[in-house]
């Protein structure tokens, strides 16, 4: 998958590419990656990338002609190839597990991290093919959200993770994923729950997926509105709600 952020400020992407599991994407060639300073694309000696809005109002807004001459520079000559052109924004659609799937069948992501009040809307209706908010929330720096949105994808493509982990991840079937535990057995006083020690898998499988279905009642009980349950699901909520209200006695 070829990745290109256009950015202000170059510096908080490189490190995210020269780290961890995304460094060794990048070695075996799954992820080609390509940072764009879009300042470097204004016309001006000042190499000026923002502006006042229109209309009055309080911060600066980045200019379409930068953004729009590194988007046309950088366009694929491969009319072939899958691509969209991303830009995270709190005004966005929500992003989900769902769309990480969707968007790690692309051949190519372009990013465009936004900063200040944002882009000029011309951009977006010119360019952006998906508007992405990762969260109720306002960062200051495009760059962030689109590092959300790159890490939460490129993980999903083949031979960058085992895909057996993949499997198991909370939002992966609408149930987050179950606690985990490693060595020593006992930690201050807290002990590993003795089903994990007793090598019968099929009980360590109902029991993490009791365990996750009882993360997902607590912690994000919309997860299982309107869901289709499989019968062994609907069992152990059952003895949640059932552990629940004895304990409440």
């Amino acid at each position: 998958m070829k990745l290109k952020i256009l950015t202000l400020f170059p510096e908080i992407i490189q490190g995210f590419f020269q780290s961890s599991i995304m460094a060794k994407a990048v070695e075996r060639g799954i992820i080609d990656y390509q940072v764009i300073n879009f300042r470097e694309y204004a016309a001006d000696k000042h190499r000026t990338a923002d502006s006042y809005p229109y209309g009055g109002g309080a911060g600066m807004v980045l200019k379409c002609e930068p953004i729009a001459a590194a988007l046309d520079a950088i366009s694929s000559s491969d009319q072939s190839a899958a691509r969209r052109i991303v830009y995270p924004s709190p005004s966005g659609t929500q992003f989900t597990q769902a769309k990480a799937l969707e968007l790690s069948q692309m051949d190519e992501l372009v990013f465009i991290c936004g900063r200040y009040e944002g882009l000029d809307q011309r951009i977006i209706e010119e360019y952006v093919d998906d508007e992405i908010s990762v969260g109720d929330y306002v960062l200051s720096s495009g760059e962030i959200g689109s590092l959300v949105i790159i890490d939460a994808v490129y993980r999903l493509l083949d031979g960058v993770i085992n895909s057996e982990s993949l499997l198991e991840e909370s939002h992966e079937d609408g149930v987050l994923e179950y606690p985990h535990y490693t060595r020593p057995e006992e930690f201050r006083g807290r002990t590993v729950p003795p089903v994990l020690l007793s090598g019968h898998h099929e009980k360590i499988r109902k029991w993490r997926r009791k365990q996750g279905l009882k993360k997902t009642l607590r912690n994000r009980p919309d997860l299982l509105e309107n869901r289709k349950l499989s019968k062994e699901d609907e069992k152990l909520l059952s003895e949640i709600e059932q552990e629940d209200d004895h304990g409440s006695d």
